[in-house]
């Protein structure tokens, strides 16, 4: 039997009314994000790479690609 997700509301999205917000559920391996309009679009990563995403969007450097 699957365990479903505890969703949480982000804090960030306010106290009002409607679907407009990020939800976060996790496991103890990995981070599930969705939009609340669209709750059926689920992203999942690790901790891990979404430590190194956030980080690479602090940093005030431009990021170059490689192609």
């Amino acid at each position: 039997m699957a365990i479903r997700p505890n969703w949480q509301k982000s804090s960030f999205s306010g106290g009002g009314e409607g679907n407009d917000c990020l939800e976060l559920a996790s496991t103890p391996t990995t981070l599930r994000l969705r939009e609340s309009d669209d709750p059926t679009t689920v992203l999942t990563t690790t901790p891990t790479v979404l430590a190194h995403l956030l980080a690479g969007i602090r940093t005030p450097e431009k990021a170059t690609i490689s192609h």
